[in-house]
């Protein structure tokens, strides 16, 4: 069990005005007085919070930032924003994943305790919106960065997946593609959901209904994008045009095509999501919708920042647009 200050004064018998004077060094403590305070803390161990320090000195500057796992393919990218727009604001970062599952959960929720950081970005975790949440409302400052849907009870940046859907249909329509495949995130995705509608709809406005059994779910991993292709080929049904819901799904997907003989572009074109490094390095180059990712981590930083500098956060999720990159795989 954590020891408080208050224990520490009862002990030392003072007041917790004093004790917090010794913690931060004032001068105006009897120099024997501070020496028994300090004798005391050694004794039972206090440990001060890093918020109840820096709120005595004006704050901790320190902002913590929940992730899934650092291998995400894009990670890079948005922690590249946030942490720009940290340091030029004279801000520390805490780091925190899940990739222990419940274990990485109750360690952050050791560090949420001792109140080392002043507010929270978070890139949805599994399995801890609940206690996000709480934090939330028990008033700790909380940013999402919304990779897979809205959540109305946070403060968000989001972009548009719907309008990135749809972009990726219009330009395979306009380049003369009738036969459409989609290989999807994980369908429980709020972005996997957004993508396939917004890419449904042109189409279905196009005069190109999208047949049910050329959309396959996989998990937005290159092996993934692979097995989805051979299921596509494995189904009989024709296709000309492909579009993956992320970029390593993408590179699998063209590996596959051309292990069972479709060339790419010219027999199945090809287009994925992101932007991720790895679109403009593969062979052919990807055609893809670009995520602002980085500006998506800055937006979110500033968006935090401004709370924590005593302005209102907004209502309403801030929203950037993605933009379509044509390169070989969909010319």
């Amino acid at each position: 069990m954590r020891v408080t200050i208050a224990e520490v004064a009862q002990r030392a018998q003072v007041s917790k005005a004093t004790v917090s004077r010794v913690l931060n060094g004032k001068p105006d403590v009897d120099a024997s007085t501070a020496q028994r305070v300090r004798r005391v803390i050694d004794e039972i161990g206090y440990v001060p919070s890093a918020r109840a320090v820096g709120l005595a000195r004006g704050r901790t500057r320190t902002v913590g930032m929940l992730a899934p796992s650092l291998t995400w393919p894009w990670m890079g990218e948005v922690l590249q924003g946030v942490v720009d727009t940290l340091e030029a604001d004279g801000y520390g970062l805490l780091l925190y994943t899940v990739n222990r599952g419940p274990e990485s959960l109750n360690q952050f929720a050791n560090h949420v305790s001792a109140n080392a950081f002043d507010g929270l970005l978070v890139i949805e975790p599994p399995d801890a919106l609940h206690y996000i949440s709480t934090l939330y409302r028990a008033g700790l400052p909380v940013v999402m960065i919304d990779d897979r849907g809205t959540h109305p009870e946070f403060p968000s940046v989001a972009t548009t997946n719907r309008q990135g859907g749809a972009d990726a249909a219009r330009h395979l329509v306009a380049s003369g593609r009738t036969r459409f495949a989609v290989v999807t995130g994980p369908l429980h995705f709020g972005c996997t959901q957004a993508r396939l509608d917004g890419f449904r709809e042109v189409l279905s406005s196009s005069g190109f209904p999208l047949h049910p059994d050329l959309v396959v779910e996989s998990d937005f991993t290159t092996t993934g994008g692979g097995v989805a292709v051979e299921k596509l080929v494995n189904s009989g049904l024709e296709f000309d045009a492909l579009f993956a819901h992320n970029d390593l799904s993408a590179v699998g997907a063209m590996r596959a095509l051309r292990e069972n003989g479709r060339r790419v572009p010219e027999d199945v074109a090809v287009v994925g999501f992101d932007d991720v490094p790895v679109a403009s390095h593969c062979e052919p180059l990807l055609t893809t919708v670009r995520q602002p990712l980085q500006e998506m981590g800055a937006a979110a930083a500033r968006m935090l920042i401004s709370t924590l500098e005593g302005r209102q956060l907004p209502d309403h999720p801030t929203v950037l647009p993605t933009s379509l990159i044509v390169r070989e795989s969909a010319p």
